[in-house]
């Protein structure tokens, strides 16, 4: 009998997501008896996780931070495989600013996806460069962000240098572009799949189809990554560039797979460093941000920046081994 699931993807189809693309094109799930659903989270942007926690999802996609966030929720979340073993993330701003350190942000203007973490691990970038972290975090309409950055409307963002980093090469846009590891910030895995602890509970062996199958669909990705643009460009019904596609799947091809060659493993070591960071700089609160802060319910961005959010979580009470698990992958 086949399984239906469904993915709740944390974006628009790119090549951090090819693995999944691969594994439905050459049927890994349907040999595993499994009929997968991908769901982008639309123009309004839904969050993955809530689609998880609402039950409209079998798994998702989120960065790590959300599954930390997820300890102080009803329902938490845990993490079972990393997307893509190293960080391709960075902090950006357009060459042509002349912002070409992170201390020129004080005063800028930082567009802010609304993340509990973001604001205030960009503002301690800004502090490891000797500047003061004082910057306005703006929230434009999240699918927007990026051009946002393009149209000089904000001054900085954060994006995946292996997807918008390319694309604005092939634009000719220039960009500047802070990696947080060259900023003393041991970040931890991003993005990351997701799922409820009873899911993992109930039904173990529909998780292990899925990873088995989408591992099958990364090894095929890392190993064939031309092949693996042309599934994407496949699979994309309101077209994608395929310049973009090609030349991005070349690069984060070689980020799928670990020094062993497997696909979705995660250490505890990088999990506890970043909590470790985390707790060493203040940054694991109570609070939950909003874009529409309540009062005595969630807090603003700024209120966040400026440490009003909430009571101090203490580090040795959050355990890495409740936030992952290698369990179910092969």
């Amino acid at each position: 009998m086949v399984t239906p699931i469904t993915l709740a993807l944390d974006w628009d189809l790119n090549t951090n997501h090819s693995g999944f693309v691969v594994a439905k094109a050459k049927n890994y799930y349907t040999n595993e008896e499994l009929d997968l659903s991908l769901v982008s989270p639309g123009s309004e942007y839904t969050p993955p996780a809530d689609l998880v926690r609402g039950g409209k999802a079998t798994f998702g996609i989120t960065p790590s931070e959300t599954v930390l966030s997820s300890l102080t929720r009803n329902s938490p979340l845990k993490a079972i495989a990393t997307l893509l073993e190293d960080d391709t993330s960075a902090i950006v701003t357009l060459k042509s600013s002349g912002l070409d350190r992170p201390s020129k942000l004080d005063g800028k203007i930082y567009a802010s996806y609304a993340a509990r973490y973001e604001g205030r691990i960009v503002q301690e970038i800004i502090r490891a460069d000797n500047g003061e972290g004082n910057f306005t975090e703006a929230t434009p309409a999240v699918m927007g962000i990026w051009d946002t950055l393009l149209k000089a409307k904000a001054d900085a963002t954060w994006i995946f240098t292996g997807w918008e980093g390319i694309d604005a090469q092939i634009k000719g846009v220039e960009l500047n572009v802070f990696k947080l590891a060259d900023y003393g910030i041991p970040y931890g895995y991003t993005p990351v799949l997701v799922a409820l602890p009873e899911t993992l509970r109930e039904k173990p062996e529909v998780v292990r189809a899925f990873l088995r199958a989408t591992s099958r669909g990364f090894q095929y990705a890392a190993e064939h990554p031309a092949e693996a643009a042309q599934y994407l460009l496949a699979a994309t019904p309101e077209g994608m560039d395929k310049k973009l596609a090609v030349a991005s799947q070349a690069v984060v091809s070689k980020h799928y797979l670990d020094a062993a060659g497997r696909w979705g493993h995660m250490r505890a070591d990088r999990w506890d460093k970043f909590l470790d960071w985390l707790g060493e700089k203040g940054l694991l609160t109570s609070a939950m941000p909003s874009r529409t802060p309540v009062e005595g319910v969630s807090a603003s961005l700024d209120d966040l920046r400026s440490g009003k959010a909430g009571e101090q979580i203490p580090r040795s009470s959050i355990n890495s081994a409740d936030l992952f698990t290698n369990e179910f992958l092969a």
